[in-house]
């Protein structure tokens, strides 16, 4: 496992990843685990096509890029509840993912307070997490260290792990010669596996087959059951309803409706299938 600790030294080195010292929470069911309260998000975008690494360095001395101030998120509350289930809906560029990045410590807000209590397993990306040159075996104890676990602990979980998974016969396999679906059962089987306090999903069964689909969507009810969070992003809005009690509908970093999942995926779909003026005339009421 060399290969192993010489990456975890790495990125630990770099400062990329953050974890919780503790892999438990004194939070009770029924009470906050996740609060925002004013959070904003900023981004720089630059409106000029540059076609080379070099010749961005030279028109940045030059100053010859021009920056636009782009708001992924304005002034974002939300109080989430130990067992609650989240869904977030929008179009793409609705800032969801962001909203996500947030609550995992991968973005500090521009303004704003945020604060988690308990561990956080994120499942943001396709592949975030995994070294695609380390086999699966391995990417199962690196991906449980940058977790913020112990080896003893992911040893526990190992045969769990890989009996989920599925991928019993391509342990000592690199991941780069995995498939997406491959991927996703890995990174999914290690999150699930460590029983974090909240989950955090973001279009990671968009990839795989619809057996695993349905495999990974029960144990995510069974977590619920057991008192874990859950925050997820799904276009599939049937999912959402059938996941989650609870629902935020974002527009252009905006909030447009929070409340039970039911009424918001609602009148969400209901804006998604209004012909295209009807959808301008709704916006212009919000």
């Amino acid at each position: 496992m060399a290969n192993v600790e010489e990456k975890k030294n790495e990125l630990d080195d770099k400062k990329i990843f953050t974890s919780n010292a503790q892999r438990t929470t004194t939070v009770a069911k029924g009470e906050t685990i996740i609060e925002l309260k004013d959070v904003t998000i900023r981004f720089n975008k630059n409106n000029l096509k540059v076609d080379n690494l070099k010749e961005y360095f030279i028109r940045l001395v030059t100053k010859q890029l021009m920056f636009q101030e782009f708001i992924a998120l304005k002034d974002i509350n939300l109080d989430i509840k130990k067992g609650e289930a989240w869904g977030f809906l929008g179009t793409n560029g609705a800032g969801k993912s962001t909203l996500l990045k947030v609550v995992s410590r991968i973005l500090k807000p521009a303004s704003g307070t945020v604060k988690v209590s308990g561990t956080v397993a994120a499942l943001i990306e396709l592949g975030a997490g995994i070294d695609p040159q380390l086999t699966a075996r391995e990417n199962i104890f690196l991906n449980g260290t940058l977790l913020g676990y112990s080896k003893a602990f992911i040893e526990s979980k190992f045969d769990d792990i890989v009996e989920f998974s599925e991928l019993q016969d391509f342990l000592d396999s690199p991941v780069k010669n995995f498939s997406s679906g491959m991927k996703t059962r890995l990174a999914f089987s290690i999150a699930t596996a460590v029983e974090p306090d909240i989950l955090i999903a973001d279009e990671i069964l968009a990839v795989g087959d619809m057996r695993f689909k349905k495999k990974c969507a029960a144990k995510m009810t069974a977590m619920l059951e057991d008192g874990t969070t859950l925050l997820y992003v799904s276009h599939n809005i049937a999912a959402v309803k059938k996941q989650c009690n609870k629902a935020m509908w974002l527009d252009h970093g905006n909030v447009v409706m929070v409340g039970d999942a039911d009424t918001v995926c609602d009148a969400f779909k209901a804006e998604m299938d209004a012909p295209a003026p009807a959808k301008a005339q709704s916006k212009d009421k919000k």
